[in-house]
């Protein structure tokens, strides 16, 4: 059989991609090497926040604003994976990046609250506020169940006639014009129009000449603390999600009864998502208590619950690639959305079909043209 397009990744860009495109009519194929939401994929894990804030960079947010519609059509005749913590941007005297969210929430007529130091000790006693002056609370914001999240997402695909295929792809062959169709690791030869790769991590490995300098896979690390007993102000709905963007560090109320999570957003090193160990380190701990200590002292000492390993796959800013392959008319690249892309799913599939069907303007920020090998993020 010969599909209209085959994409390969059902993580969230994948999944929302082959969603996306069946609903336009076109025959897809999903494919995955571990399934939908596993533990080695960048959407895997439990929560990823969604919120529209994102400095200056209204692209993101308006993306933002449009997802979260698309998320929750999904979530109504599915199930409700989305929990409405609030997100709280946590803003020194003067945050250039904070007052420019600001200034971009006005824009979009968002539903914001902007709290003075006072204001801040007031609700949110659990946090000691140190130097932060200021913040910014996005009532409407909150967190994605991300694995169940992208499950969904796979399965309504499947329900609307995507086929789903769960095989490793064999190294591409070399190829000039238009690629013709894939192997399998078992072997199975796979014939499409269109193939879309939007395999995160695993890009610079099926393009390593093309992308092995652009996309940069790192090492991150996630901890969850377990909260006092008879004490819910560690909770969703007393605590919000916030981000202490100036440190680096966000944070999610105890859902579930999973426990306080915890993350340091800074890169760390280069991380094989295949053969990588996801056991954390004792200095990732440790930095993570000096952090607690500072700005929640309350839990300093709380124990560990949980752990995880994922790993980012940033293009050097943290804008997204989403482009057609330079030498390869028929092949679209889709990733770079680690760290802050799971939200953007829903959009992401948008675009990915307007392009592949020639009925949208391409976004600059998001071609390969634009990407530098020289890492400096800009993109939270």
């Amino acid at each position: 059989m010969k599909y209209d397009v085959v994409v390969v990744g059902a993580g969230v860009f994948g999944s929302w991609s082959a969603y996306t495109l069946r609903r336009e009519g076109a025959s897809v194929l999903l494919i995955d090497a571990y399934g939908p939401g596993n533990s080695r994929a960048s959407s895997g894990g439990e929560s990823r926040i969604i919120r529209l804030g994102y400095g200056a960079d209204e692209i993101y947010s308006r993306s933002a604003q449009r997802s979260m519609a698309l998320w929750q059509q999904l979530f109504d005749k599915t199930e409700n994976l989305f929990r409405q913590t609030g997100m709280l941007w946590l803003a020194r005297e003067h945050d250039s990046y904070c007052e420019a969210t600001l200034a971009t929430l006005q824009r979009l007529n968002a539903n914001y609250e902007r709290l003075g130091h006072d204001e801040l000790t007031r609700r949110f006693p659990q946090l000691d506020l140190g130097s932060v002056a200021w913040g910014i609370l996005e009532p409407d914001a909150g967190v994605l169940l991300a694995r169940r999240a992208v499950q969904i997402v796979a399965a309504q695909a499947r329900i609307s006639g995507v086929e789903y295929l769960e095989d490793a792809i064999a190294p591409l062959p070399e190829t000039d014009g238009k690629l013709h169709s894939i192997r399998t690791s078992s072997g199975k030869e796979i014939v499409a129009d269109h193939f879309v790769f939007a395999c995160g991590p695993w890009l610079p490995k099926l393009f390593p000449e093309l992308l092995g300098g652009l996309i940069h896979v790192t090492r991150q690390e996630v901890f969850f603390f377990g909260v006092p007993p008879g004490d819910n102000s560690f909770n969703q709905g007393v605590m919000p999600t916030w981000i202490d963007f100036n440190d680096l560090v966000y944070a999610m109320p105890n859902m579930d009864g999973r426990g306080f999570k915890l993350a340091i957003d800074a890169h760390g090193p280069e991380f094989d998502p295949d053969s990588g160990e996801r056991v954390v380190t004792t200095s990732g701990l440790n930095a993570v208590r000096e952090y607690l200590a500072r700005r929640v002292p309350r839990l300093v000492n709380a124990p560990v619950t949980e752990t995880r390993v994922c790993q980012y796959e940033n293009t050097s800013n943290g804008d997204f690639l989403i482009d057609m392959h330079p030498k390869m008319e028929n092949v679209w690249l889709v990733g770079g959305g680690s760290g802050h892309g799971f939200k953007h799913g829903p959009v992401v599939g948008e675009y990915v079909a307007q392009m592949i069907f020639g009925k949208g303007n391409p976004e600059w920020r998001f071609s390969l043209a634009s990407k530098e090998r020289v890492r400096q993020r800009s993109v939270y």
